[in-house]
């Protein structure tokens, strides 16, 4: 006789206190993401998926998640992460979804004078919420650049520090963006780009690139806002800068955001 496996995730919970996000995190797993000049480019991501919980159950069903993301194996895209999520709610008995992936991706990048060309790598993130039919998505993307100091600048007589900064730019978008193209705009709001490999005149152009358009962390993230506010395309942003400072023991930091829906007419 077959004994029954007791279900104890659907038995009753007296406390009534509902939970808003449960699941597991920090799954390495396989994804492929769409690169503006090569189609698809491989990568592997860590992935994150939650689902509500109603108050009324002592616990969700922790296998199911990687149940689901392995049925989607090779297949996990961007354009398929609606598709994801709905079954995520629908195995799960949830009324909300959310799952987020986190990648390095590389863009082929040119250095400015010798024209080398190198891979750069980038910190991607997807993080999308599907509650009933309403999908929220967000992207973004960590982009490295080089900060020098106004300040410096203006006092020194022989030069002016800086930094290797990171700025972080989320976007809610109504058309599709390239994370190339994302990657590009964030890039010119530094003193100066990042590249993974310089030969001596490449060092040079940036060095001098760099002295010649100095900025603090309030102009980077402000340089950032003007740009992406000129888009129709993007609902909602924000961009954090980082200045990693290179005369002191402590970071800038610098934080500015955008939500169109504020700027609606009553």
């Amino acid at each position: 006789m077959t004994r029954t496996m007791p279900d104890l995730q659907q038995s009753r919970d007296h406390r009534k206190i509902p939970i808003r996000k449960v699941g597991v995190k920090n799954i390495s797993y396989p994804i492929v993401v769409q690169d503006k000049h090569r189609s698809l480019q491989h990568t592997v991501a860590t992935v994150d998926m939650y689902v509500d919980l109603p108050h009324q159950f002592k616990g969700t069903h922790m296998s199911r998640f990687v149940e689901i993301l392995n049925r989607h194996r090779e297949q996990i895209a961007l354009d398929r992460l609606e598709e994801i999520l709905q079954e995520m709610r629908q195995k799960l008995g949830a009324e909300t979804a959310h799952l987020r992936v986190e990648f390095p991706y590389f863009i082929d990048k040119a250095a400015p004078v010798s024209r080398a060309r190198s891979l750069m790598e980038y910190t991607c993130e997807f993080d999308a919420c599907l509650n009933g039919d309403q999908l929220d998505f967000v992207l973004g993307v960590k982009v490295p650049v080089t900060s020098l100091c106004p300040c410096s600048k203006e006092l020194s007589q022989f030069g002016a520090h800086n930094q290797r900064s990171i700025m972080t730019v989320k976007v809610r978008y109504r058309e599709f963006i390239w994370i190339e193209d994302l990657v590009e705009l964030i890039e010119q709001c530094g003193s100066s780009p990042l590249y993974a490999l310089l030969k001596r005149a490449d060092e040079k152009h940036v060095t001098e690139q760099a002295y010649l358009n100095p900025r603090f962390v309030e102009d980077m993230v402000r340089e950032a806002y003007l740009r992406l506010a000129a888009s129709e395309n993007i609902t909602w942003f924000s961009v954090e800068a980082e200045n990693f400072e290179s005369i002191h023991n402590h970071s800038a930091y610098a934080e500015v955001e955008l939500d169109r829906r504020d700027l609606r007419q009553p």
